[in-house]
């Protein structure tokens, strides 16, 4: 075998720098906003950055609440979506009912929006039963069935990974009912809205931090009243066949945070953001470290304070946008490089936007 000369491995390198494919590799391994980088560096990369950035699903936001003198006249319908190729906000179809204090998450590829609070003509805002659903790529939202349990708003929604409904399950955790929060967890078929009690939380909780571990597990943190209490749902023993799952509690976190929302960073810890702590909206932020060794660590502040925001996970980011005191920026936590950094594109909504779903699809 020849040997190798210098010549020959300058072509080489010169012949795989000029692949998109080498790039778009290069794109996954560096994240979200290395691959913004990668998209300056030259005509491969940039194509390269391209393929991976188009691979992303979108930050999807839906309805909230905007500045108006009167009652319920702020809360609004729209839908906005956040191309992570062009970093640009496209509207999204409207939805049904003008909402806020909502949950959603995506199922199946489709958004499904619960509850909430909707403004009645000449009335206060009521809270609501409606559910609604918009598939990726259609025009229009579709009316389900309401909630079986009653109106709710300030809940946290999951879905569930299962194929025995029509149009899938989720997991409706906490909220206000009849003004006051719950410690409730309802297992809701979207196909015909009949929700099913599971283990209640043991805390009461709304407007609060939840997420789905990489193990599945789920774990709440936070929440109205000043919450600094945090738990898990999971299984006693990991791995343990037909174990029942149930909730457990969590180190608390270094103080009490309502309207915060929460992220499971790429390294398994959960990070929760922002809220209203010790009377004020804040920027802070920290991580919880699972397993032996459990423990709260601070991650460096946002670059706005925030509460009742929209915050997605994705690519070794976490992206956050909008919320109280109706902010409509939006940034992005690189996980790497431990820092917060502005996206060029603020929210198309003069009037700032909390109390908003947000979600990726």
């Amino acid at each position: 075998m020849a040997p190798t000369t210098r010549a020959g491995t300058h072509w080489a390198v010169d012949r795989a720098v000029s692949l998109p494919e080498v790039w778009a590799l290069v794109a996954v391994f560096s994240g979200l906003v290395g691959a913004w980088r990668l998209l300056g560096v030259c005509r491969a990369a940039r194509a390269g950055a391209k393929e991976f950035l188009g691979s992303l699903p979108r930050l999807v936001v839906c309805g909230g609440h905007t500045a108006a003198a009167e009652i319920g006249r702020g809360v609004v319908s729209e839908v906005w979506g956040l191309d992570l190729a062009t970093m640009r906000w496209e509207a999204e179809p409207a939805l049904l009912c003008a909402r806020r204090g909502h949950a959603c998450c995506a199922v199946r590829g489709a958004l499904a929006v619960l509850g909430g609070f909707v403004p009645r003509v000449g009335e206060e805002e009521i809270r609501s039963r409606r559910v609604e659903m918009l598939s990726k790529g259609a025009g229009a939202f579709i009316k389900l069935p309401p909630l079986s349990c009653g109106g709710i708003h300030g809940a946290a929604a999951i879905a569930v990974d299962e194929t025995h409904s029509a149009s899938g399950r989720v997991l409706l955790l906490g909220g206000y009912k009849g003004g006051i929060a719950t410690s409730s967890v309802q297992l809701v078929d979207l196909a015909t809205g009949v929700c099913t009690p599971q283990a209640d939380l043991l805390n009461r909780r709304s407007h609060f931090a939840a997420a789905r571990l990489l193990d599945g597990g789920i774990i709440c943190a936070g929440g109205d009243g000043g919450l600094s209490t945090e738990e898990m749902w999971a299984a006693p023993v990991q791995g343990a066949l037909e174990a029942v799952w149930t909730w457990r509690g969590l180190p608390a976190m270094s103080v009490g945070r309502s309207g915060c929302r929460g992220c499971v960073l790429s390294d398994g810890r959960f990070a929760v953001l922002g809220g209203y702590s010790t009377g004020a909206d804040t920027s802070s932020c920290e991580a919880l470290t699972l397993g032996d060794d459990e423990h709260w660590s601070p991650l460096p502040p946002m670059h706005d304070t925030r509460a009742h925001f929209a915050c997605v996970a994705v690519a070794g980011c976490i992206i956050v946008v909008g919320g109280y005191p109706l902010r409509k920026s939006a940034e992005v936590y690189n996980e790497a490089l431990g820092h917060w950094l502005r996206l060029p594109h603020d929210l198309p909504h003069d009037g700032g936007l909390s109390s908003m779903g947000g979600t990726l699809l």
